[in-house]
């Protein structure tokens, strides 16, 4: 081989070589942050119970579906239609039914003094969107931030009724229920659990 050519090819190699670009790390390495990507998102699991019912109180058209309570949307303590039409039954409560009578008015009469006909609220939906009878099943907010479903058992017009997978805010509801039989609110005050909607439903208290 020409010795030459030899060297002028090791000359090219070299000055190729100077002109490479130096290797990338891994985002990091020697002290390097790497980007922050939040992955928690409406209702996620990943976050406290309390954050995320501040966070939604905010702005009561962040997130979930709108409704506009219907005129005549509010017929049991449990239960509200909206204005455009879907029928929604409040999830982990059980209000007295209208058969059972004083306590069943008592508690329609609180549902409706919490979100009165016209009231903009906000439905978040669990696991499981519907029922046996095709109601969307919901955490309905109100524009103050608070949820409807726990004031009505904090006031004492409705008992805790847990059905999984919708389990999301089963724990501050129960304790809503164990705050408002403690201080005799509501129906608590009157007996009027005695006998709880689901057990007046199956028929086994007196009718």
């Amino acid at each position: 081989m020409d010795v030459r050519r030899a060297g002028g090819w090791m000359l090219l190699a070299a000055a190729l070589a100077a002109c490479e670009p130096p290797p990338v790390e891994d985002a990091g390495t020697r002290g390097a942050t790497p980007p922050i990507v939040s992955t928690i998102e409406f209702g996620s699991k990943e976050e406290g119970d309390s954050t995320a019912a501040s966070r939604r109180s905010d702005d009561p058209d962040a997130g979930g579906l709108a409704c506009v309570v219907a005129r005549d949307g509010i017929r049991d303590g449990d239960t509200l239609r909206c204005a455009d039409g879907p029928r929604v039954r409040l999830l982990m409560i059980d209000a007295p039914e209208l058969g059972q009578g004083a306590s069943g008015d008592a508690a329609v009469d609180a549902l409706r003094a919490l979100a009165p006909p016209g009231t903009r609220v906000r439905l978040e939906t669990d696991v499981r969107e519907r029922d046996q009878f095709e109601r969307l099943l919901a955490y309905a907010w109100l524009p103050d931030g608070r949820m409807v479903n726990e004031e009505m058992a904090r006031s004492g017009y409705a008992v805790a009724l847990v059905y999984p997978p919708n389990v999301r805010h089963a724990d501050r509801i129960r304790a809503a229920v164990r705050q408002a039989r403690a201080a005799r609110r509501g129906l608590w005050a009157e007996g009027g659990f005695e006998c709880e909607p689901r057990e007046w439903r199956a028929g086994r208290c007196g009718r």
